[in-house]
């Protein structure tokens, strides 16, 4: 007889933790890909399912290793001392999310480019190009961003300080989860309503926030209704200013709209794949670590 390999204990030696964390990774886009495709509720709880059970073998495999690790704030601190990564503009107090890199920090990302690019566009022959910044409004428009490129937000109603609704609600939700004395009925109900946090309209997600009694978490007092916030910089393009443009939120939309160029380049021929480095700008509700998309 033998024990299906789910059901096997599995000790740390028997456990690639580089495969496994990337497999949580994964499996975690999938699951925000569901919510925003809207997925069946039963096809969107077995992803969320793997995902846990995912994070519990994650967990598992690295229970007791905290010790051994190196303290997060030291590294944070040599980083800085090196000069890998500095706080942007920092002799003016900084910008929460905002980071410079230093020369050792630019060595090694043109080493982490060279690699890429012999790799993806010599060795797999991806059609390299490299776009602008600034896109048009209407482009934006085409794609759904100007309209749907949002998350919803709340304000402290007297300091002003904003936040994420739906991270409120996750978070609350997650500490209520810890309470071991928890039915299991109202474990399964508070769950549904962490799954569905970051799918509920503006008004569902207020009557959440309400429901559990959440308050701005760095002064106690009340919040605003949820409302939209788009996570796109606004700016005007041209000296007379009728022409407005955005800083364009992921680099993959030039590649987008120079599919026809890309096509008439590789001979009309079909597949082939194209590729771009460069920056996505989004104007996150709650920055706190800066990010370089590729």
């Amino acid at each position: 007889m033998h024990d299906h390999p789910s059901t096997m204990a599995e000790t740390k030696d028997d456990v690639d933790l580089d495969a496994l964390r990337a497999n949580v990774t994964r499996q975690g886009a999938v699951v925000r890909q569901m919510k925003k495709d809207g997925a069946a509720q039963e096809v969107l709880t077995a992803a969320v399912v793997l995902l846990k059970d995912l994070k519990m073998r994650l967990a598992a495999a690295t229970e007791g290793d905290a010790k051994d690790a190196f303290p997060r704030a030291l590294l944070d601190d040599q980083l800085k001392r090196r000069m890998f990564i500095v706080p942007s503009f920092e002799i003016y107090g900084g910008v929460a999310g905002f980071y410079d890199f230093g020369p050792p920090a630019c060595g090694l990302k043109g080493n982490l480019l060279a690699e890429w690019r012999q790799h993806f566009v010599m060795a797999e022959s991806m059609l390299e190009i490299e776009c602008t910044n600034l896109t048009p409004e209407i482009v934006l428009e085409t794609s759904g961003h100007v309209a749907k490129f949002t998350d919803l937000m709340v304000k402290d109603v007297k300091t002003g300080e904003c936040y994420r609704a739906d991270k409120l609600l996750e978070e609350k939700i997650e500490q209520l989860l810890g309470d071991p004395v928890l039915g299991s009925e109202e474990r399964r109900d508070l769950e549904r309503v962490q799954l569905q946090a970051d799918a509920f309209s503006p008004v569902e997600l207020g009557e959440q926030l309400r429901t559990f009694d959440i308050k701005a978490p760095a002064t106690g007092n009340e919040l605003t209704e949820p409302f939209p916030f788009n996570l796109m910089f606004e700016t005007q393009i041209g000296p007379e200013g009728n022409c407005t443009g955005y800083l364009r939120p992921e680099t993959a939309q030039g590649i987008f709209v120079n599919f026809r160029r890309l096509l008439e380049f590789n001979a009309q021929k079909m597949p082939f794949a194209a590729a771009q480095i460069g920056t996505g700008f989004r104007n996150e509700i709650s920055p706190r670590a800066g990010a370089w998309e590729g």
